[in-house]
């Protein structure tokens, strides 16, 4: 816990070292009104809209993550690699190159298309020295969640996601509690319209709603029961007992989630890289008022009006990605065939379903109800609230979802916990 601790205070002192030749104000002003600068700046904890050395923060290597599971599907040879007995070292090791190299396109992309305002000196050294700053730091981020992985508690990606969320909850209660209660217009906050004091109760009330929903799908656990014949080995019999296999509500967590955030977000990031036409803001594309605009540019306004966040199109996609993702986790985390070699190898067996192929398609027709539940769940979180949220008038990155992935690896810590000080007492128990 503490050397856990330790890390994360020192990925938080990281989020307030500034890049050079970066100008923050005119980065902030210029950034206004994208979402994938803001959901870039949810993850880094803030460092985004600062420019710090952390300003890509773990994004980069989620997106590396993505396409080298995708890719192994697609691509004869990652897939042999993965089936190798190291080949799982192999692919982090891929995917962590992958997600630095990723780290240096898109910090340099990003600061080149947001125009030569936001830098004190366009020259390339310059943007050598933003690219190398930002890419070291997303580096040293990787081996961060990698040393929490292997020496602290939980997923290191995902407690570092979960640091940067937590540190962005002071500022958007404070804002929010400024405007409903004090009337103060701030556009710089996470709500910059003033709002009803009505709207106060109504936001606890779907908090409340969201991490109780949480707590019980993800305490949610379907038992199938597995009976294990008796059978005599020398002078003993063995076997007799009755017990199940767990099947979690949600197995697959919040991930499904966040791959489908990153994969929503990614169009937005490339367009807004390669589009030459000039940067104009959200307000400018919907309004016509961009002018100058390009090939590119113009499939840049089509996206911005259809298939940003908000329309109806949004969410039909990000819904079905959701629906893929679970399904694609649950297929490289779930083996029924292996699950029912194990049981008839050791004489169990699922009371009334025959052992080999039939046990094996019983448990992959639960998981896969269970897959669609989980997912089904995930879809409601992320977009019912938020279409709540927004016909309230309330924009912000910080909603629902940052609930969830909180609310999801708060709980997964703590079950992590609770199973290390029991292997704790039972090893002082048998010592």
């Amino acid at each position: 816990m503490l050397f856990t601790l330790l890390l994360i205070v020192v990925y938080r002192f990281g989020s307030f070292i500034p890049v050079p030749f970066v100008d923050v104000s005119a980065l902030q002003a210029a950034s206004e009104g994208y979402d994938i600068l803001g959901f870039l700046n949810l993850l880094s904890g803030g460092a985004f809209s600062q420019f710090t050395i952390f300003a890509m923060g773990i994004s980069p290597y989620i997106t590396a993550s993505i396409i080298i599971q995708l890719l192994q599907i697609a691509i004869p040879a990652l897939e042999r690699i993965a089936k190798e007995e190291d080949g799982r070292t192999k692919l982090e090791r891929i995917t962590r190159y992958t997600g630095i190299a990723l780290a240096l396109v898109q910090s340099i992309g990003i600061v080149i298309s947001l125009g030569s305002s936001v830098v004190t000196s366009t020259s390339w050294l310059a943007y050598a020295t933003i690219g190398i700053v930002c890419t070291a730091g997303t580096a040293f981020l990787i081996w961060l969640a990698e040393r929490i992985t292997d020496k602290g508690i939980g997923n290191g990606t995902s407690f570092l996601i979960f640091a940067s969320i937590c540190s962005q909850v002071p500022n958007v209660v404070t804002a929010l509690i400024r405007n409903i209660f004090f009337d103060v217009q701030d556009v710089t906050s996470a709500f910059p319209n003033v709002l009803p004091k009505w709207i106060f109760p109504v936001l606890i009330v779907i908090v409340l709603v969201i991490i109780a929903g949480v707590v019980f799908v993800d305490r949610g656990v379907r038992r199938v029961p597995v009976q294990y014949a008796k059978r005599v080995v020398g002078r003993k019999l063995y076997g007799g007992q009755s017990t199940h296999i767990p099947l979690k509500a949600n197995a697959n967590g919040v991930m499904p989630l966040i791959f489908a955030m990153t994969i929503m977000q990614f169009p937005t990031m490339i367009l807004q890289i390669v589009d030459n036409s000039g940067y104009y803001t959200m307000t400018q594309w919907l309004t016509n008022s961009a002018t100058d605009i390009s090939t590119v540019g113009w499939f840049t306004k089509f996206f911005m009006q259809y298939l940003r966040s908000g329309t109806a199109v949004y969410y039909i996609i990000y819904a079905l990605l959701i629906l893929g993702f679970a399904y694609f986790y649950t297929a490289i985390s779930f083996n029924p065939i292996e699950i029912s070699k194990n049981l008839q190898q050791n004489g169990g067996f699922i009371p009334g379903i025959r052992p080999g192929k039939p046990t094996s398609d019983y448990l992959a027709k639960k998981a896969n109800r269970l897959t669609l539940f989980g997912a089904f769940f995930l879809m409601c979180i992320a977009i019912i609230p938020a279409l709540v949220m927004s016909s309230f008038g309330l924009s912000t990155m910080f909603g629902p979802t940052s609930i969830l992935i909180m609310v999801s690896v708060a709980l997964e810590t703590s079950s992590q916990l609770e199973s290390m000080l029991l292997m704790r007492h039972y090893k002082g128990f048998l010592g």
